[in-house]
């Protein structure tokens, strides 16, 4: 690539050494999600009741939020290209395991490889955010996490989504499981031979636990850290919730058709890994923190009770309902800024900072069900309000994490990189 394409794209907030890794994490994410939309319905079929599908997915989702929450002091200590090869070798192991024992109907051993298998993919794809978080310039960092979760967004929730939904009538469920080690293993070697590390100097065995130990010693040395994990939680909060119930609401009581209400949650997808690159700009223009508080936590604040009351003025209006899941997808995207005000705010730790603001993701995943628990007492109008004031508290805290020492690097920083890294 030419001098002037890999400034152009450095100004992007894509480093040269880093561009392929783009790629090879979409591809990760692909194989990753390919088996979400699925896979427990198939269990279903196949004889596994709702109770061990459950906690399937129950043993899964703590050995993720694990995961993700190590895997910024990992990739620190270790070098995140360590630790993403180490995640990938961990997801295709046992992904070949878990279909042996699913092959066999062997409940014990689909718990243990399919949970084990759950640390893959946080040390892959976190990781990689931690490689972008320490090779990135200060003054591009927020096109540059705008992009990141435009890729593992556009993988995890979307292509995965489309595959899955085109090959399953050809090939059946279980081999389309089985072709996600494709996805996994293009990206793998991508990494491998395409993804340039920039040189440091190897942690010591001292400095590796030190690294490690800070993901949980830095919320004491940093609070403002400890409150953007606060905020990560917040951010998804309401779209896990809404997971288990609002579908439920939208076609039984709402009235929407269940292809309309789709088609509703795949554009808000879709919303969200556009609004992710241009809210990464915005971000870089107008402030980080303003970014996250007002399009970010006010746009979501407004959006979620829309859910509800839109419905009751026009009806199961597709149109009107659609326009709700658009302002509500993006919305979700106004808080990608935090994935780089977190390591501006503990520089000399950007692992540990990482590392809690991947828990913060972790923890949201488990508490948007217990919030969606909240309909029986509260009905959905109640709920929907409490998200929606949830959200307001996230302002308040977006704006205690205003560091008015921080700068900006300037653009020479930016092509003197271009042009080392050439």
């Amino acid at each position: 690539m030419g001098k002037p394409m890999t400034r152009f794209w450095t100004r992007q907030g894509i480093v040269p050494n880093l561009r392929w890794g783009f790629v090879a994490l979409t591809l990760f994410m692909i194989g990753d999600g390919i088996e979400s939309g699925f896979l427990s319905p198939y269990l279903a079929e196949h004889g596994f009741g709702s109770g061990r599908t459950s906690l399937l997915w129950g043993v899964y989702g703590f050995v993720v939020a694990v995961a993700a929450w190590l895997s910024g002091a990992l990739a620190e200590a270790l070098g995140p290209r360590r630790v993403m090869l180490a995640g990938f070798a961990i997801w295709v192991v046992f992904e070949v395991v878990f279909l042996i024992a699913l092959a066999r109907a062997d409940f014990a051993f689909m718990l243990v490889s399919f949970g084990i298998r759950g640390l893959g993919y946080p040390l892959f794809s976190y990781g990689f955010l931690v490689w972008v978080a320490m090779d990135t310039p200060e003054s591009v960092m927020g096109k540059a996490v705008g992009w990141y979760w435009f890729f593992f967004v556009l993988g995890l929730g979307v292509i995965s989504s489309y595959y899955a939904g085109a090959v399953i009538p050809l090939i059946g469920e279980f081999a389309t499981l089985a072709s996600s080690l494709v996805f996994i293993g293009i990206g793998g070697i991508m990494l491998a031979f395409l993804v340039k590390a920039r040189e440091r100097k190897p942690a010591g065995l001292a400095k590796s636990m030190r690294s490690i130990l800070g993901a949980f010693t830095i919320v004491a040395e940093r609070p403002k850290v400890g409150i953007g994990g606060i905020v990560r939680v917040i951010n998804t909060l309401g779209f896990y919730a809404f997971v288990v119930f609002l579908s439920t609401f939208m076609v039984q009581d709402v009235g929407l058709s269940t292809p309309q209400w789709q088609t509703v949650w795949g554009t808000l997808t879709l919303t969200n890994i556009l609004a992710n690159i241009m809210f990464g700009y915005v971000a870089d223009r107008i402030g980080r923190v303003r970014t996250v508080a007002w399009f970010g936590g006010f746009l979501c604040a407004i959006s979620v009770p829309a859910f509800y009351y839109v419905p009751e003025l026009f009806g199961p209006n597709f149109w009107a309902i659609l326009v709700v899941g658009v302002v509500y997808g993006a919305a979700l995207s106004g808080f990608v800024p935090l994935s780089a005000i977190m390591p501006s705010l503990a520089p000399h730790r950007v692992g540990s900072a990482i590392a809690v603001l991947n828990l913060g993701a972790g923890v949201s995943q488990f508490l948007g069900p217990v919030v969606a628990g909240l309909v029986s007492p509260l009905g959905v109008e109640g709920t929907l309000w409490t998200i929606a004031g949830i959200y307001f508290v996230g302002i308040a805290l977006t704006y205690a994490l205003r560091d008015r020492g921080a700068t900006v690097g300037e653009v020479s920083t930016v092509d003197h990189l271009a042009e080392r890294t050439a």
